[in-house]
């Protein structure tokens, strides 16, 4: 029997594995995380008829190559490749996360680790982060009681949990005031029965609650650029005005104008002393600390408070229940007076107030409901309150391989570890160590279309000149059956 024929039918067998992997590729060519394989060939093992000899000086004869019939070819690998990236295809989601490098997201499939490009991820119902490619629980690792993240064996990571459901409320610590106040502005000029010129000054005190505290900046009498400040009134977040009232002990507090039995509230400056007018319950600073803003009568710039230049450019008001009592939350708030000016304009003063520092820092805030989440270039979660604050729950941690490609496919976008790739450690790494993480995108599938049918030619060319081998030779044999004719 012609060995050629057997030799054509492992060339068929192997072009049609190759056609088989090709079809693979293609149909995956828009699979989210997907990563194309390719096939390699080798040939099989070769029969003798005529061993090598050597030359033999003797003689003088020279020596003679080995005469060898190969036998066919088989399929040597089945290579999956992983390294690099696939394509970017740009979502604008938040939760959708592509890893550019050779990185896997590290994710639980029914109990067993698995690893995964495909970074399409949501939260289910129970708050727990995964994959929506495969189902998959994305793991990661969790924080501390302080909020620090805890990088120690991976685990899932539930987002959604009561203790995450709000943002506890943030005490205003400073408040910033920008603007000018003109000397010729007649609510700023000196009246004995005036108010000033009126700043509102808000700020969250350490439960969330929203207050209110009306300053009147007046010039002092016979001075131009020198202003007193006092406090007007003192409002809640719905504008109710709490007035002056005294108790049995004499001490100063305040409360609902409507209601005599309502919530009591000191209003105490905790550096400056004053002393409070019992016909219309205003509140004057003393001259052991009264409130003094001075500017520079030549340039228009601002000077200090009660004439210090250096450390002077704010004073604290703060509210309370009572001296003896801490139930009721103090807000200490620093008020930043340097921003002002004392320029000509027109006779009219506009000051703006804004909660936080020069910097934007300690505005404080209320207690807020979560909104959302947010992913972060170095997989770091954090949750999204309506208020404003920002709370980290956990990151997303990765896997690398010494050899990636030989990873086992599972199906559904899932590899999993065997011993050619390399053990995964079950602690993972920050995607910094491997590569970067884009926020937004989503890695597409690296099949190359123009490569595929390059192949797809090349392997049905190389099967039909197989199936030629088979027809030549069962031609051969046909004639050597006539030869009895």
């Amino acid at each position: 029997m012609m060995r050629s024929l057997w030799s054509g039918v492992s060339g068929l067998k192997v072009h049609q594995t190759k056609m088989d992997v090709i079809g693979n590729n293609i149909a995956n060519v828009n699979t989210v995380g997907f990563r194309s394989s390719t096939v390699n060939f080798t040939d099989v093992f070769y029969q003798t008829t005529k061993n090598a000899s050597g030359p033999n000086a003797n003689t003088g004869t020279a020596g003679t190559n080995a005469m060898q019939i190969g036998l066919g070819s088989n399929v040597a690998a089945i290579s999956i490749n992983l390294s690099g990236t696939g394509a970017t295809n740009r979502t604008d989601r938040g939760m959708d996360l592509m890893i550019s490098g050779d990185a896997f997201f590290i994710v639980s499939n029914n109990g067993t680790t698995c690893f995964t490009k495909a970074g399409a991820l949501d939260i289910d119902a129970n708050g727990m982060l995964y994959c929506i490619t495969n189902g998959a629980s994305v793991l990661g690792w969790g924080v501390d009681a302080e909020g620090n993240i805890r990088k120690d064996a991976v685990e899932t990571l539930t987002l959604m949990s009561p203790e995450n459901a709000t943002a506890a409320p943030n005490a205003t610590g400073n408040v910033t005031l920008s603007g000018n106040i003109d000397k010729k502005d007649p609510d700023v000029a000196f009246n004995a029965d005036g108010t000033g010129t009126i700043i509102p000054v808000s700020f969250y005190d350490n439960l969330g609650n929203l207050f209110t505290v009306n300053l009147g900046v007046m010039q002092e009498d016979g001075e131009t650029s020198n202003y007193t400040v006092k406090v007007l009134d003192i409002m809640d977040k719905n504008g109710s005005i709490l007035k002056e009232a005294y108790d049995d002990n004499g001490i100063t507090k305040y409360r609902k104008s409507n209601n005599g039995e309502g919530q009591y509230i000191n209003f105490a400056g905790t550096e400056l002393a004053y002393d409070v007018d019992e016909a219309d319950g205003t509140i004057t600073f003393t001259t052991a600390g009264d409130a003094k803003l001075a500017f520079n009568g030549y340039n228009g710039y601002f000077e200090g408070v009660n004439a210090t230049e250096t450390d002077g450019k704010c004073f604290n008001i703060s509210l309370n229940k009572d001296d003896n009592d801490s139930s009721f939350p103090i807000a200490g708030v620093d008020i930043d007076f340097s921003g002002l000016t004392m320029f000509a304009t027109n006779g009219k003063s506009k000051v703006e107030p804004k909660r936080g520092d020069r910097g934007g820092l300690n505005a404080g805030n209320e207690a807020g409901k979560l909104k959302g989440f947010t992913v972060d270039t170095q997989g770091r979660i954090f949750a999204v309150y309506d208020n404003g604050d920002n709370k980290l729950l956990g990151q997303i941690a990765f896997a690398t391989f010494a050899n990636p490609s030989g990873l086992e496919a599972l199906g559904n976008g899932l590899y999993g570890a065997t011993l050619n790739s390399g053990e995964f450690d079950g602690v993972g790494e920050e995607i910094s160590n491997s590569g970067s993480l884009y926020v937004g995108a989503l890695e597409m599938s690296d099949v190359d279309l123009a490569s595929e049918f390059t192949n797809m030619i090349t392997t049905q060319r190389g099967f039909q000149a197989n199936s030629r081998t088979i027809t030549t030779s069962d031609t051969l044999l046909e004639e050597l059956i006539n030869l009895k004719r």
